[in-house]
């Protein structure tokens, strides 16, 4: 079992522990009140001996990226619990495999009850967010959802008139209480465990294979300990001058000298392969002259652009394993001290212990090398995905036309759409209407009486700005002008007069007038109407007047614009252009439950 760093008290100080990022916490409770006090702590031990027992069964070839499921029993203000933590770090498939693990556990006992949240609370209800009762909002959801034999139920509301979040000791008072008022709604379910149906087949969907080339030295270590890698591309994925160190200096011995170079089939995580061939990386000194040598003589001798990419990525994968190994030390992982003694083992044995050629061979995969094409964005293949057509060649695994990829962006695109179309939604997707009253807005009007005094707005200057802006002549006759209105003692501004409503009425209208004509508003975004600016966007490009009917119709063989196509293309281009920054459209993702894979790659 991996160590863990991130178990802490589920109370500090009487307040609620923030989780940091990419975290997700579980607790585990056998509520049973014919049990008897000396007998829970067993009860407790056997939950967890058949949680590792599951663990291992279904995820013996996996490879986590941080950590897996852990538990430990807790004793907290007379509360006896299973408590755990796991960081997934960018691999979000890791926390909803979890999830499936858990509601796997839950099914065997029906005393079994099982809480899980994250950084964002909730999640199983922010997954959800569409199909919610009305009453349950974010501010009073805690402590609310648990999972029970595999389904999922909510705790409701004791009063209502006393909207307030629940604490952990009255979440289990209330369910030891009284299980039958507790809320099970199918929706909420399918909602909430939406993205657990590929499961258990997603443990081995999330495996990457491919042919690396890598010294004989590491290939002996990765056979040994595959789960080695995670730890290995983390430490290149983030690394810093400090643990580049080794590698940098010129006289330093390395762990893993470019040496004796061997070909295997690497197994890696989705993420893992990713980040580690995204990245650009200067082969440092000890293989520049490898890395040149190979580029010499690509297209020669034997050597193919294949072989060069191979080597690249294993030149990145071993300088991973050498930060590691230099900081094992210092490092809170027990894979990393397990690879400094399997090196250590190396160093004393010598050169013999290191498997040869036959021994490689007679490795089961070693010439596994899967398609990659999950990594490219071909738009015409994204747009068969989002129409559920398939798309891709046949026999070709990966891409858009994966059916769980297809089954993610479709998801992607209806939660955006839902959102927008949702007229009750604000800028958070909270329902304006079931907002508290504010019961200082009284207070605030007397006391801010004196500071309104004198205040006034000068509508006369707002309307020649406007004017300025659009272009138009800043001169109005004194007819049109309306009135300038100033605030008096009672702090309140006077009605408009219907003069006055109807100049600012004009000038709404004409500056939407403007901005449509730069396409700047699309006040109608249907299918029909982005055809529409689709085809003068392409008439503008060839010089070229296109004449439309009511259905759009054109002389040429445009396809029917999608608008699924159309947002979700917008969307990902917006997330290229933060650079991998933070931005609007990767913190809009995470709020959805989404994470976009990062984009190194200036290209297209």
């Amino acid at each position: 079992m991996e160590e863990n760093t991130n178990t802490q008290d589920y109370f500090q100080e009487g307040f609620p522990r923030q989780l940091p990022e990419n975290c997700v916490e579980y607790i585990l409770f056998v509520i049973d009140d014919q049990l008897e006090a000396r007998r829970r702590l067993p009860a407790l031990e056997d939950v967890r001996k058949r949680a590792m027992q599951l663990t291992a069964t279904l995820t013996k070839d996996y490879i986590w990226q941080r950590d897996s499921l852990n538990l430990e029993v807790k004793n907290d203000g007379g509360l006896l619990y299973l408590y755990g933590s796991s960081y997934y770090g960018d691999a979000i498939e890791d926390e909803w495999l979890i999830v499936y693990l858990l509601r796997e556990l839950s099914k065997s006992s029906s005393d079994l009850w099982i809480r899980v949240s994250d950084s964002d609370g909730e999640f199983l209800l922010v997954e959800a967010a569409n199909v919610l009762p009305p009453w349950l909002s974010p501010e009073i959801d805690t402590n609310r959802v648990w999972i029970n034999q595999g389904k999922l139920h909510l705790i409701p509301l004791q009063d209502k008139t006393d909207k307030k979040p629940l604490t952990l000791d009255q979440a289990i008072g209330y369910i030891r209480g009284d299980t039958s008022s507790l809320i099970q709604s199918s929706l909420v379910e399918a909602e909430a465990f939406y993205r657990l149906e590929k499961y258990p087949g997603q443990i081995q969907a999330a495996m990457h294979h491919s042919l690396t080339t890598i010294p004989r030295k590491l290939a002996y270590i990765l056979h040994e300990k595959p789960a080695a890698i995670a730890p290995a591309v983390e430490a290149f994925y983030l690394r810093d001058p400090i643990s580049m160190k080794s590698l940098l200096s010129t006289s330093g011995k390395l762990s893993f000298p470019p040496q004796d170079l061997v070909t295997i089939s690497v197994k890696y995580t989705k993420v893992l392969f990713a980040q580690l061939k995204s990245q650009k990386f200067t082969p440092p000194p000890a293989w520049t002259g490898t890395m040149e040598k190979a580029e010499s003589e690509t297209g020669s001798a034997g050597v193919t652009q294949e072989t060069l990419a191979r080597l690249e990525v294993g030149m990145k994968l071993t300088c991973g394993f050498e930060m590691l190994a230099s900081n094992a030390t210092t490092k809170n992982n027990r894979t990393a001290r397990e690879v400094a003694i399997l090196l250590e083992d190396l160093e004393e044995d010598g050169d013999e212990a290191l498997p040869n050629d036959a021994d490689i061979e007679s490795w089961t995969g070693v010439k596994q090398d899967d398609d990659e094409s999950w990594m490219d964005i071909n738009y015409e293949e994204f747009e068969k995905a989002l129409d559920g057509k398939g798309g891709g060649q046949k026999g070709v695994k990966g891409g858009f036309g994966d059916a769980s990829a297809q089954a993610d962006l479709q998801k992607m695109v209806e939660r955006f759409e839902s959102f927008l179309n949702d007229e009750t939604a604000g800028f958070e997707g909270a329902e304006l209407d079931d907002m508290d009253e504010d019961d200082d807005s009284s207070d605030y009007e007397e006391d801010s009486e004196d500071e309104d005094k004198d205040v006034s707005f000068d509508e006369e200057q707002f309307a020649k700005m406007m004017r300025e802006m659009m272009g138009m002549p800043a001169e109005v006759s004194a007819q049109s002008k309306p009135p300038r209105r100033e605030v008096g003692n009672t702090g309140r501004v006077e009605e408009i007069d219907e003069q006055e409503d109807e100049e600012i009425r004009r000038l709404a209208t004409q500056m939407e007038a403007e901005l449509n004509s730069h396409g700047a508003l699309q006040l109608d975004p249907t299918p029909r109407k982005l055809k529409a600016l689709k085809q003068k966007s392409a008439a503008d490009d060839k010089g070229k007047e296109v004449q439309y009917d009511d259905d759009t119709e054109e002389s040429g063989s445009e396809e029917e614009v999608d608008i699924d196509y159309n947002l979700a293309k917008n969307l990902l281009e917006s997330f290229k252009s933060q650079g991998g920054a933070a931005g609007p459209v990767g913190n809009m993702m995470g709020m959805f439950g989404m994470q976009l894979p990062r984009d190194e790659e200036n290209a297209e």
